[in-house]
């Protein structure tokens, strides 16, 4: 076996682990829904909560010149999985080799949210830069104007790097360029990679141990980024455009994933792209790919384009991977899965799965051990589909004919005059927590989905729900980031603490190991913690 297919192997074997499902004691009632015009109305009973007491907390700035303490992992590994991805590696973290958060989420179905403790009495520790702002000019359908900051989705990736044995922490911002720093101290580690337009989706940590870096920028450009130098060297790239045909933009929001030596990712210009890696080592010592694009296909189809009427089918989101099934969804709102079983071998890729959620559907598919599929998306174009089907959809993608199994509905306008959901939904226990556009922050029975609690906070709230050690991690677009307790997922959390950092708090926040790193759009990124 070569040294390429035993870490072929390896990836799979971090992938299997066992899932202890808790029942929570209680009747729960199954719903479905008789779907007379492909999947109906499924709204499930709601009922109101009172709004969560804000408590106020002293909060003071302290720099930290500590270094980071590497906490061992003691994820067990387990026989490897027959397939891409197994389903019982929902909630767990990614990799064994690389702890760390990996990618946007964490791992493969978007479902791991880090490592505890969650501080207790946090402060802020550091900030960058020390003074002055992550800024840049950039162009969108709105104008040109001045960036600032860390936005959506931009979750800052930490990883224990197996090549010298220190946690890193990585992260793109609207300064055109990423930033791989000390997570102690906030200092570099290598000089900036600079983009050519800004970096707002989240990117990816070879889960393998390969000193590589997989981001994307609003610059046209997907990029493989070598740490192994002295400096970030970019060894490959693909262009937005090198694919045909494309539809609406050249950014790349979504993080990518490697699974044995192939990445899968959805991008702006409209299409699902698999590349074959071809990752090794030169000569020298120093890491090296031979990537080859192997597959593509549009993310939208002619129905989809005569339902939207236009041409907004962009991929926004990041691809999520369960069994032999890749998921996602793009702005027309078409989900979609897309069968690999046969990819290693040189089998095509096919379409097995397919749902319109009739609106733009930005965040990213979660699924679920269980074999189900949580989907948010947003409220816009205000039409028939997505009045019928709602902004939170609990999926079967068993049931090919009527595949929706619960529905939560949410048409509350917020100040920027869009209703809806960008964040992406967090799986706990039994219960599913949402963030909406206006700023509510609502939990749901995961098996029904009627409302449980529900509070609001100051909007737009598209930072995702973070929730690691029974705490609740969520900010608000004032620049307060906020803890509550979920460790009773039937009642109200009440919060535990809150701390002002300034800034409109739009990226998700990355836990680890006692400290939290986000950015804000304020133009600062930082790391917080106990004093």
């Amino acid at each position: 076996m070569s040294g390429d297919s035993r870490r072929a192997l390896s990836s799979r074997q971090r992938l299997a682990a066992l899932v202890i499902v808790t029942i929570v004691a209680g009747v729960v009632v199954w719903r479905t829904q008789d779907d007379g015009d492909a999947n109906a109305s499924a709204a499930a009973d709601r009922s109101a909560s009172d709004t969560a007491a804000a408590a106020s907390a002293e909060t003071t700035t302290v720099v930290s010149t500590e270094d980071t303490a590497v906490t061992p992992t003691t994820e067990p590994k387990l026989p490897p999985f027959d397939g891409w991805v197994d389903p019982a590696s929902f909630g767990r973290m990614w990799s064994t080799e690389v702890p760390g958060m990996l990618t946007f989420r964490g791992n493969p179905t978007r479902s791991y949210y880090g490592r505890g403790p969650v501080p207790e009495a946090p402060r802020v520790l550091w900030r960058f830069p020390a003074s002055g702002g992550l800024c840049s000019t950039s162009s969108d359908g709105a104008g040109s104007r001045v960036w600032c900051g860390t936005g959506w989705t931009g979750q800052a990736n930490v990883w224990e790097n197996p090549t010298d044995s220190r946690l890193w922490l990585a992260f793109g911002a609207y300064d055109a360029a990423y930033h791989f720093l000390d997570p102690a101290t906030g200092e570099r580690r290598l000089p900036d990679f600079k983009t050519g337009d800004i970096d707002k989706g989240s990117a990816t940590v070879d889960p393998d141990g390969f000193p590589l870096y997989y981001a994307g920028s609003r610059d046209n450009y997907l990029r493989v980024i070598a740490l192994d130098r002295d400096t970030p060297t970019e060894l490959w790239s693909l262009n937005a455009n090198a694919v045909s045909p494309t539809k609406w933009n050249n950014d790349w929001d979504g993080a990518p994933l490697v699974i044995d030596d192939y990445l899968f990712e959805g991008g702006e210009n409209s299409q699902f792209h698999i590349v074959k890696l071809n990752r090794g080592y030169g000569a020298d010592g120093k890491v090296t790919v031979a990537p080859q694009l192997v597959f593509n296909a549009p993310g939208w189809d002619q129905e989809l384009l005569n339902d939207v009427g236009d041409n907004d089918v962009s991929i926004e989101n990041s691809v999520a991977i369960v069994g032999d099934t890749v998921y996602f969804a793009n702005s027309g709102g078409l989900l979609q899965g897309w069968d690999i079983s046969t990819l290693a071998e040189g089998g095509t890729p096919t379409r097995v799965f397919r749902f319109w959620t009739g609106d733009d559907t930005d965040a990213s598919v979660v699924a679920d051990d269980e074999g189900f599929l949580y989907v948010a998306s947003e409220f816009e174009r205000k039409n028939e589909r997505s009045r019928a089907v709602g902004q939170l959809m609990k999926i079967d993608p068993r049931r090919a004919d009527n595949p929706l199994v619960w529905s939560f509905h949410d048409e509350q306008i917020g100040n920027d005059n869009a209703a809806g959901i960008w964040s992406t939904p967090a799986v706990h226990e039994d219960i599913v927590v949402t963030t909406t556009n206006a700023g509510r922050v609502v939990g749901l029975d995961r098996a029904t989905g009627a409302v449980r609690w529900e509070f609001k906070l100051p909007g737009p709230v598209w930072q995702s729900p973070v929730i690691v050690d029974d705490t609740l991690i969520q900010g608000d677009c004032l620049g307060v980031l906020r803890a509550y307790d979920v460790s009773d997922t039937a009642v109200l959390p009440p919060m535990k603490w809150q701390l002002e950092i300034g800034g409109c708090i739009e990226a998700t926040p990355t836990v680890w190991d006692g400290r939290i790193y986000l950015g804000t759009r304020a133009g600062g990124f930082y790391a917080v913690g106990d004093a």
